[in-house]
């Protein structure tokens, strides 16, 4: 069995996400106080304790994720399960970094700054209230981009931003023309076309600005090659060399996220079995519209791991008893996870 491990994106944050790991797990722990002296500050505090709204700024959402994900990898791995045991990994946008950053190519210190740079660049690219995103369910990809262009040639920016699965597709741009587009899509088919309360117009080419921000930012932090391939979002297949790693990287803020592709070509390749490690459940759910028979496990809390562990009959005995008496140990959950209709993670 061929397996694919898989990283959220923004949209699964919720207060309380990872927090039963890291009172599991003293490896897990160690991801959130290198996250939090990276920054210099607590973030770890708000992503158990704080506001919701706060949580949600993109500047604090995207390392706060990638600290969840990396925090359920080291939970994995104190029960034996490496990296290695995927074939593939691959992440929704910031899930990405999440993703190099399981595989060794990034470390946690730089990932968080970067993702720290890369919210606030995405949301300072585009004035409040000028860009927006809708979801448009119902319709294909080549549809919806015709969707997007019509609506383009009233003036402005319209184009796909998420090709999540095959009757999902988000698009993304300025807001007069993003409004035109739902108007459009409705009237070619589609069972649904929402605007989506987002704070700016990601993976479109409004987010121009913050592609060279993060190009700079990239620019000065080492990339090695990942310890397993990388499925790309904006080529939607394996890439291992780092140099090209940090290119794409640069192109993913204003490319769309082909996450459709990326799951039918993982499959292609013999991946039968998908692992969301973090927060949330929104992968999976896309996955399973995209590629029915594929087997899905999410990896967020040490429950989810002793599953995985049941399951899959991973680790020396030793290692196996040693989390069993772990997991028996009373721990908190996390909070309650809100799953929007369409996956906008950034």
């Amino acid at each position: 069995m061929s397996r694919a491990f898989i990283f959220p994106g923004q949209g699964a944050q919720a207060i309380g996400m990872g927090k039963a790991l890291a009172e599991a797990y003293p490896a897990a722990r160690a991801v959130f106080e290198e996250v939090d002296e990276a920054l210099g500050e607590k973030l770890s505090t708000l992503i158990w304790e704080g506001e919701a709204e706060t949580l949600t700024l993109t500047e604090n959402a995207q390392p706060a994720l990638m600290a969840t994900s990396l925090a359920a990898m080291r939970a994995l791995e104190a029960e034996g399960i490496s990296v290695g045991a995927a074939s593939f990994v691959a992440g929704h946008s910031l899930g990405e970094y999440s993703a190099l950053t399981a595989a060794g190519a990034l470390s946690v210190t730089d990932a968080a700054r970067l993702l720290r740079t890369r919210g606030r660049a995405m949301q300072q690219a585009v004035p409040v209230g000028e860009g927006a995103m809708a979801a448009l369910l119902g319709l294909d990809l080549a549809t919806a981009q015709a969707v997007a262009a019509e609506a383009a040639q009233g003036g402005g920016v319209c184009a796909a931003a998420n090709d999540n699965d095959p009757a999902q597709v988000v698009i993304s741009g300025s807001k007069d023309a993003v409004e035109r587009a739902v108007e459009i899509a409705k009237e070619k088919g589609a069972k649904r076309a929402v605007m989506l309360p987002v704070s700016a117009p990601f993976h479109c080419e409004l987010m121009a600005p913050a592609a060279e921000v993060m190009a700079e930012a990239l620019a000065g932090v080492e990339i090695a090659a990942p310890s397993v391939p990388l499925v790309a979002n904006v080529r939607a297949s394996a890439v291992t060399d780092p140099a090209e790693i940090r290119a794409l990287l640069v192109e993913q803020v204003t490319g769309s996220v082909r996450w459709r592709e990326s799951v039918e070509y993982m499959v292609a390749q013999g991946v039968s079995e998908f692992w969301e490690i973090g927060a949330g459940k929104a992968l999976t759910g896309l996955v399973r519209r995209i590629h029915r028979p594929a087997g899905v496990q999410t990896v967020g809390t040490p429950e989810d791991v002793a599953k995985v562990l049941e399951a899959a009959e991973y680790g020396a005995p030793g290692r196996a008893r040693e989390g069993a008496a772990r997991r028996s140990r009373p721990c908190p959950t996390g909070g309650p996870v809100r799953y929007a209709t369409a996956s906008t993670e950034t």
